[in-house]
């Protein structure tokens, strides 16, 4: 692995080749992608049956006892769980999935594409009327769903306006007293007397027709419901698996909740390559549990990937080995920089913590601080960004394996295509605007919705992310914040919280922080940056004060290197974490 540099732009300067600074470049061989392309469910069910008695996932029973599914019996489960919907008169229907990451899930969700039905993931953090009322705004015809949820759905079976069907993957003798009511293990036998009839799935789906239904964060009054269809979601499985540096042979531990875009995506390319996935059971016991699969991949968003670096440099104090760690840092890198890698020899127990083979983390779903991608490289774990957004199923970017630029998410995945927009107009190489997407990734627009639809697309067809960046001559994107998130100052300057939030998560006291602009006796808007500070880091029962007067010592020295307009003027300490979404991501419009 070499290290070079480029010429890149501060990101608050307009574009001229004087304000650039330094951005680091990774780069690797590149190496042939093993994957197949598939435009639709019938067609990534024949690619992934042609993985045969390859174990396609390893998973806790409620014994915790490991079991594999191949994926033969993955396929087969797909056609029995297809012919059981047909069977039950839900074959081009409008069908929920809620519950934890599954074989079941997974199978069902493309039991109901591959049917020709629209599928709809649900987060089975919601609240029971939230459920309820997302599933009557689409007008969804049945469910199914896993233990978490039986006993729950009583009056919603009795009053529901649109659900007829309610499918329990592992229902008590109580669940099934409901006529509207069957076992998934029943539906299963249902559909096999179904195959010996003959039934069949379609050659075909219609690619371009709505097949999936998603809701963005909110409640019911205020979410969007994203259309998907099959174009847009196997377009990016197809291009997830050609630009991700993941291989048959490799491992993957699924990690976040099955039903947000990113992970499914990440998971169905995963099975595209014939990849081993394994099952995490719970958050508390995911340490434990790397140490079981020895993944050598893992798909995770930012906060998973702050969590590990704290908890290694925690242990390293609390073993007194935080020195040793620091000056194997320098080492490696020294080593590096002459063509020599002894990384996993130097930093063995680090690697072995999580099961010793591990080698890269995919990581998207918020920004990541580039210090992040630094510090795992010189262990010997490469972290790899991608950019994304549910109207976008969710994949538009992916900083290539081969050729890293650290701060950036890469250039576009190959079914899109990415502009940096300014008032609906695209401007040069290094200008701040608007990131605009066009391809076969982009949704078909917003359900019932044609004001949000009006909004969301620009006059030549663009669909309008929110998002603020820049991109560099090779066509890589830098993020540097959100439109609905940018604090409008008194004197007309922009600032994006997130770009603020990067410079103070270096700071080690600092477990979270969200900037908020807020008015005070002398400003009409203030920066003010609300903490959740990192306890550990304080001797215990150390006064709030001193805490606080730690932390703004650092932010001071942050401050100096900043533009006056983007300094932190007051800070804020909170006592508990911020509250998140189930894909942990901070809510930010509770925090005032």
């Amino acid at each position: 692995m070499a290290d070079s540099k480029l010429k890149l732009p501060f990101i608050d300067k307009k574009a001229t080749e004087e304000t650039h600074t330094d951005v680091k470049i990774h780069t690797k061989v590149k190496t042939q992608r093993e994957y197949e392309r598939v435009s639709d469910a019938v067609d990534f069910i024949r690619v992934i049956e042609k993985h045969g008695d390859r174990v396609a996932y390893t998973y806790f029973d409620k014994k915790r006892n490991l079991c594999d599914v191949t994926y033969a019996e993955l396929t087969e489960k797909i056609k029995r769980t297809a012919a059981g919907l047909a069977s039950l008169g839900l074959k081009e229907s409008r069908v929920a999935i809620i519950g934890e990451t599954s074989v079941d899930w997974v199978a069902s969700y493309v039991a109901v594409l591959a049917n020709g039905g629209v599928v709809i993931p649900m987060d089975k953090e919601l609240d029971l009327h939230e459920i309820e009322g997302f599933l009557d705004g689409v007008d969804a015809e049945a469910i199914i769903y896993s233990s978490l949820f039986n006993g729950k759905f009583n009056e919603t079976k009795a009053n529901h306006p649109s659900l007829k069907r309610f499918i329990a993957i592992a229902p008590d003798d109580a669940e099934l007293e409901n006529e509207k009511t069957v076992a998934l293990s029943d539906m299963l036998e249902r559909g096999d007397k179904e195959l010996e009839k003959g039934f069949t799935l379609p050659e075909r789906n219609d690619r371009e027709r709505l097949a999936e239904l998603l809701f963005t964060s909110g409640t019911t009054g205020t979410s969007k419901r994203v259309m998907l269809s099959q174009k847009n979601i196997f377009s990016v499985v197809t291009s997830a698996a050609a630009t991700v540096d993941f291989k048959p042979d490799d491992t993957i531990v699924s990690v976040l909740p099955i039903h947000h875009t990113y992970e499914l995506a990440c998971m169905l390319a995963g099975l595209d390559y014939g990849m081993h996935i394994c099952i995490n059971d719970s958050l508390t016991k995911v340490l434990k549990n790397f140490q079981i699969f020895k993944p050598t991949g893992l798909v995770l968003v930012p906060l998973f990937v702050n969590t590990i670096y704290k908890k290694i440099w925690t242990e390293a104090k609390k073993t007194k080995r935080d020195k040793k760690l620091k000056l194997g840092i320098g080492v490696s890198r020294t080593m590096m920089s002459v063509g020599v890698d002894k990384r996993r020899e130097l930093f063995a127990d680090v690697i072995n913590s999580f099961g010793g083979r591990l080698e890269k983390i995919i990581c998207g779903g918020a920004a990541l601080n580039p210090k992040m991608i630094e510090f795992f490289e010189s262990l010997g774990v490469s972290i790899y960004e991608g950019f994304g957004i549910t109207e976008c199923a969710p994949l538009t970017c992916v900083t290539p394996y081969y050729a890293r630029k650290y701060g950036s998410v890469g250039p576009a995945v190959p079914c899109c295509q990415v502009r940096i927009a300014d008032h609906e107009t695209p401007v040069a190489d290094y200008s701040e605007g608007e990131i605009q997407v066009k391809g076969d990734n982009v949704m078909l627009g917003y359900y019932e919705d044609e004001k949000a639809n009006a909004k969301a697309f620009t006059d030549d067809g663009w669909f309008r992310t929110g998002d603020i960046g820049y991109k560099d001559k090779d066509g890589y994107v830098f993020i540097t914040g959100r439109l609905k998130t940018v604090i409008v100052l008194e004197n007309g300057k922009n600032v994006f919280p997130e770009e603020i939030e990067e410079y103070l998560s270096n700071v080690e006291e600092i477990a979270e922080c969200v900037v908020v602009g807020r008015e005070t006796e002398t400003e009409k808007v203030a920066l003010f940056a609300i903490i959740f500070p990192d306890l550990t880091k304080f001797p215990e029962n150390t006064p709030s004060e001193e805490i606080k007067a730690k932390i703004d010592e650092s932010i001071a020295l942050i401050n100096k290197a900043l533009p006056s307009y983007k300094q932190i003027k007051h800070t804020e300490l909170r006592d508990t974490e911020f509250e998140k979404t189930t894909s942990r991501k901070i809510k930010r419009h509770l925090v005032k």
